[in-house]
């Protein structure tokens, strides 16, 4: 009988500590359960992290983009020139059997860059409307004639015939131009210009607003 108790009773033993064993194994998983759903939980929290910064990086670069056009923009709507004849010296231009492009070399401002002082071109940088003036002067005796050009089409003149004393002639314009339509003026054939330091033949002109 004590034998059969003690029979009874290691086998009790044995199957709580089986039961005990499989707690232990279910707590150890419980806790791998708990540190991977904490990892889990970190990683989504890194990532919401990562995709905030990177819709804030994508926030910046638009805004960027966005500013380095405006910038663009208004540097181009920055448009004016002046210049005279003659970077020096005195003298005459013409006569010519030919009409004569004037090319002004005494470059008082050039706002954007859009007049060619080796050409004596104006090229619209810009869409927009746009003034121009020009002057012409000749001596008593001569003719003086000068033309407006709009991409090789007259668009105004001045003109003095043989003066007594010495002739002088201002015009102005305002004009719609696109991207690329070129402003210059001309000598009429057989007419003068005459210039000096004073810069009494001269032309500018300037954007009014982009269109």
């Amino acid at each position: 009988m004590a034998v059969l108790q003690m029979v009874l009773l290691l086998c009790a033993g044995s199957s709580l500590a089986e039961e005990y064993t499989a707690n232990l194994n279910n707590i150890a998983d419980l806790e791998k359960l708990k540190n991977m759903d904490e990892r889990i939980q970190k990683l989504e929290e890194t990532l919401a992290t990562v995709l905030s910064e990177n819709e804030v990086l994508k926030t910046l670069k638009e805004h960027s983009q966005k500013l380095e056009f405006l910038q663009k923009e208004n540097e181009a709507k920055k448009v004016a020139f002046s210049a005279g004849l003659l970077e020096s010296g005195t003298g005459h231009t013409g006569p010519s059997n030919s009409v004569i492009t004037l090319v002004y070399k005494k470059v008082f401002s050039n706002i954007g860059g859009a007049y060619d002082s080796n050409t004596g071109v104006f090229t619209a940088p810009v869409k927009g409307a746009y003034y121009f003036k020009f002057y012409g002067h000749g001596h008593g005796g001569t003719t003086m004639a000068v033309s407006l050009l709009k991409n090789g089409k007259t668009q105004c003149s001045v003109f003095a015939w043989k003066p007594t004393s010495n002739g002088n002639g201002s015009n102005g314009v305002v004009l719609t131009l696109e991207i690329g339509d070129q402003i210059s003026t001309q000598l009429w054939a057989n007419t003068w210009v005459y210039d000096d330091p004073e810069s009494y033949t001269s032309f500018g002109g300037f954007l009014i607003f982009p269109l």
